[in-house]
């Protein structure tokens, strides 16, 4: 049961990552597009048309089926975020350790910015085999449901494994 769980989530932020993909290459530059994903499908909070999330969730899902893995993994994850926080955050731990930490700073800062450097194919690495599962091929579109009006729209789009 919780390795299931476990595959939906995966699949899920695949599939979200895909759908947030597709829709900001065809609106406008200016439009905000934020994703999360949950086990029973994922949210997508923006500005954008029903039927632009209907179209970008359909196609994203088909072609994730279809083979093209690299539309489950996404610079602007928070997975990316994570790794370069906790790589960073590691890096200025062993760079400040012993006896003098404030001459220590200048070296601190180079390594936090070497880990950021590194973290990123690292970020990418993660996402591809951790955070994400671009195997969708038991996974169908159940519904998409909006809500909110304005700035503040916010849809769910539900779904269904089998």
């Amino acid at each position: 049961m919780k390795s299931d769980l476990v595959t939906a989530l995966r699949q899920n932020h695949a599939l979200e990552h895909a759908t947030v993909s597709l829709l900001t290459r065809k609106l406008d530059s200016n439009v905000r597009i934020i994703g999360t994903s949950t086990f029973d499908g994922f949210y997508i909070y923006g500005n954008v048309p029903s039927k632009a999330v209907r179209e970008a969730a359909t196609e994203g899902l088909a072609r994730l089926q279809g083979g093209e893995r690299e539309l489950g993994v996404s610079p602007f994850c928070g997975t990316n975020i994570m790794v370069a926080g906790m790589m960073a955050g590691v890096a200025c731990l062993i760079a400040l350790g012993g006896k003098n930490k404030g001459q220590r700073l200048s070296l601190a800062i180079m390594a936090a910015t070497g880990a950021i450097i590194v973290a990123q194919p690292i970020g990418r690495a993660a996402q591809k085999y951790l955070t994400t599962s671009s195997n969708l091929s038991d996974v169908t579109i159940k519904r998409i449901t909006r809500r909110g009006a304005g700035e503040r729209i916010l849809y769910k789009v539900e779904t269904a494994r089998g």
